[in-house]
């Protein structure tokens, strides 16, 4: 079964994460089939908290991908700041 998922990188106290779709049965930081962005929740300033390409996520969603619960919130989020940027 392939999964939608966060994998931690960054270094210590400072999380960074890729989202990546994954076999579930890979390890959190091992190998991926196709990384959809990034989410960075200690953004300040200028930087950039979340980038996710929504057309790939949803091709994945409708695949039979299974999102985790922070990534379904994080796609929702997404969604909501294209839908704002739109109008």
């Amino acid at each position: 079964m392939v999964t939608i998922r966060l994998a931690r990188h960054g270094s210590k106290k400072h999380p960074f994460y890729h989202i990546n779709v994954a076999d579930r049965a890979a390890g959190r930081n091992g190998r991926f089939v196709e990384r959809v962005g990034f989410y960075n929740p200690v953004a300040r300033g200028g930087e950039e908290e979340l980038r996710l390409d929504l057309d790939r996520v949803q091709y994945w969603i409708g695949v039979g991908a299974q999102p985790t619960d922070k990534v379904r919130s994080l796609v929702a989020r997404a969604r909501r700041a294209a839908g704002a940027a739109a109008a």
